[in-house]
């Protein structure tokens, strides 16, 4: 069990970021066990003729499908937004000494194949040229695997923080904690994580950073001091990340404000933008901003700016329309309307 102590300024010190670099490790646990993943399977599919001729065997050594890997490889993100070349600097910038230190706690009491501990073992022996040869294979690993789908895996990641923001805004801690994940509990002085390993202690005053994660999924993963305390769970609407078409409308929505406009409204079940709309819709941004536009001026949804992007939400009478069409399909019911909003 992880128990985190919160002081009563605490709450204040709770920040949202998320890292490429995380989501690139975890993406590795995906790739040497699918099958406990298989939310991930259209992107296993789709990148694995990419990493024909990349030896990802140092890696593998270092990221095993579960358990301990190297914290210098995660290393806890610095700023909200943070890039992958920035990020991969701090990993190559780790004292060598640290790196032989944590290459040798990784796969401690596991069973594994003999070739994966005698690369641990060389790297342990030689940090140096390990570190330089691991964050070299990073980078072309990220170019292969994951650099195409990080705007749409970042545009999911947006989505959370804006609806994790909100909730801490309107109800407080025990909001934001209450649907973050199964494994994590929130009571009023404490926040407490089940994992195998235990761990329990003041925040101290560095706050807490809470990294919304695509491939974390379907677990969580915490770092405890003496690093920053961070805690990384599921992204809220990860299942529709690797959706390549949107579900037809419901016909009653559809009749109501045109068959396009319908599949807009239901596809904000999550925040996204007009990129990310576009692409699931597929249709150009020009005509979801014109769709966008005929729906705010109903009431039915809004907009929120993260950074330089702008994310669109379903209002309360939005999902309430989305909620009662959807319903009155499934009764079998029907609308007969004289005037119908056209595409």
């Amino acid at each position: 069990m992880i128990e985190f102590l919160f002081a009563p300024d605490d709450v204040a010190r709770v920040r949202f970021a998320f890292s490429p670099l995380w989501e690139l490790m975890h993406s590795l646990r995906v790739l040497a066990d699918p099958s406990r993943r298989a939310l991930h399977l259209p992107w296993v599919r789709a990148v694995r003729p990419r990493l024909r001729g990349l030896d990802l065997t140092p890696l593998h050594a270092l990221v095993p499908a579960d358990g301990y890997m190297p914290d210098f490889l995660t290393p806890p993100p610095a700023s909200p937004l943070p890039d992958f070349a920035a990020e991969l600097e701090r990993v190559r910038a780790t004292p060598p000494g640290r790196v032989a230190a944590e290459i040798r706690d990784v796969g401690t009491g596991s069973v594994e194949p003999a070739p994966l501990r005698a690369w641990r073992r060389a790297m342990s022996e030689d940090p140096e040229r390990a570190l330089a040869q691991v964050a070299d294979l990073v980078e072309a690993y990220w170019e292969a695997a994951l650099e195409e789908s990080w705007p749409r895996m970042r545009a999911l990641l947006e989505a959370d923080v804006l609806r994790r923001s909100r909730a801490l805004t309107e109800r407080g801690a025990e909001g934001l904690f209450a649907g973050l994940h199964e494994a994590v509990r929130w009571h009023g002085d404490r926040l407490a994580v089940q994992r195998r390993w235990h761990h329990r202690g003041p925040l101290a005053g560095r706050g807490l950073v809470l990294v919304p994660s695509a491939f974390v999924w379907p677990a969580v993963s915490v770092m405890t001091p003496p690093y920053q305390p961070m805690l990384s769970y599921p992204a809220y609407g990860v299942a529709t990340l690797w959706e390549t078409a949107p579900a037809a409308p419901p016909d009653a929505i559809a009749a109501l404000i045109g068959r396009r406009r319908a599949s807009l409204l239901l596809a904000l079940t999550v925040p996204a933008s007009t990129t990310e709309l576009a692409r699931r819709l597929a249709v150009t941004p020009g005509a979801i901003s014109q769709h966008l536009g005929v729906l705010r001026a109903c009431g039915l949804v809004t907009g929120h700016r993260v950074g330089r992007r702008v994310l669109y939400t379903r209002t309360a009478a939005g999902d309430a329309l989305a909620t009662a069409g959807g319903a009155i399909t499934e009764a079998g019911g029907a609308i007969d309307m004289d005037v119908t909003v056209r595409n």
